[in-house]
């Protein structure tokens, strides 16, 4: 790598507090993103768990949807987890009207797919290039119906997948900012890396 990159972690709802600490503890310059003058200063975005909605709304209300929207079509690397996963679809299956989506993957998500907050649930997954299960926390976890052609699958559970990947964008149904593994985080360290080493070349 030829420059050191900048993380983002979107900050305007829910979980963000828990992967700024997982990225700190991998030695990573973070930024909380709650502008647009934020988000030009960073060379990836996580967008965490949450309220997709209201999230949506934020992002409207911010400014930051359109700018994103423009970045993410240029490679911009972005991961997220849960409702975060569900805004980067390409649909939402019941999704509100006035809801964005930042079609970030081909995916079609249906949020809360694993039922409510009190059909929450964990165990362990394989994944893809692990040589250890990761212990994945599912919380009113959204569900992947479909996936394009592009779109890599890195696990799944009861047929579903869990984690996906697609050039530049990563995206987890999971929380994996609330366990102490740090591997997806690193999955996606690494796709930002790349990112920014392709581009000061």
């Amino acid at each position: 790598m030829n420059a050191r990159a900048t993380i983002g972690v979107l900050a305007l709802q829910g979980a963000f507090d828990a992967h700024v600490q997982h990225l700190n503890a991998l030695d990573t310059d973070v930024r909380l993103v709650k502008t647009e003058s934020d988000l030009q200063a960073v060379n990836g975005l996580v967008i965490p768990g949450g309220e997709s909605t209201t999230m949506s709304n934020l992002l409207v209300a911010s400014g930051l949807g359109k700018t994103l929207t423009k970045k993410i079509d240029a490679g911009f690397p972005v991961f997220g987890t849960c409702a975060g996963m569900i805004m980067m679809a390409h649909s939402i299956i019941d999704g509100r009207p006035d809801q964005i989506v930042l079609n970030a993957m081909d995916i079609q998500v249906r949020r809360n797919g694993y039922g409510r907050q009190n059909d929450s649930f964990e165990q362990d997954i394989d994944i893809k290039s692990f040589d250890t299960p990761f212990h994945a926390l599912f919380i009113r976890a959204p569900i992947i119906e479909k996936v394009g052609d592009d779109v890599e699958v890195f696990s799944t559970v009861n047929g579903h997948p869990v984690l996906v990947r697609q050039g530049t964008a990563l995206a987890s149904s999971f929380h994996p900012e609330l366990v102490p593994d740090l591997r997806v985080h690193e999955i996606f360290i690494s796709i930002v890396h790349e990112s920014n080493s392709s581009q000061v070349r």
